[in-house]
């Protein structure tokens, strides 16, 4: 695969990352767990960053979140874990998952690229999957972002692109 496709892929990748920790980082003590509110503000944080290591995965079988993390996500009945996680541990679980992600598409190749990926009932190349997860990360840090100009009137900005990954 050509660099100016993995370099294009983890620009706005890592943009859309970057900007959900901006998201997260910015989120007041009082909205982090706030039940009032739906979503809530750590569920949502949550269940992207729970999808995005599953999609970078690239299929049920065999996963396993990182450590605190269950596998509560995959439930049918779509039950919240025990207990809300705490900022610290969602940003450490973005940060990982931000390696891996780097890391996944600077060594993309064409085999990769198309190696099927089933979730549910669909099949679809690798990497339609991570631009998929792609999408799935700005859809929730837009709903987070909201929540922010909700209750703060304020929300991080745009991130237009991530570092490279060769510089």
């Amino acid at each position: 695969m050509d660099t100016i496709w993995k370099d294009a892929l983890w620009g706005q990748f890592g943009a859309a990352i970057d900007m959900l920790e901006n998201a997260i980082a910015a989120c007041p003590d009082d909205l982090w767990s706030d039940r009032s509110r739906e979503p809530v503000f750590w569920y949502v944080a949550f269940h992207t960053l729970f999808w995005l290591d599953l999609y970078l995965y690239g299929q049920k079988e065999g996963f396993t979140p990182l450590e605190p993390f269950g596998l509560e996500e995959l439930d049918p009945a779509r039950t919240k874990p025990e207990r809300p996680y705490t900022k610290d541990e969602l940003l450490d679980y973005l940060r990982r998952s931000r390696e891996t992600c780097r890391t996944i598409t600077g060594a993309l190749d064409d085999e990769k690229a198309h190696r099927p990926c089933r979730f549910g009932k669909g099949e679809i190349p690798y990497l339609e999957r991570l631009i998929y997860g792609l999408r799935h990360v700005q859809h929730h840090t837009g709903q987070l972002n909201l929540l922010l100009r909700q209750q703060t009137n304020s929300a991080p900005g745009w991130v237009a692109r991530a570092a490279m990954l060769h510089s």
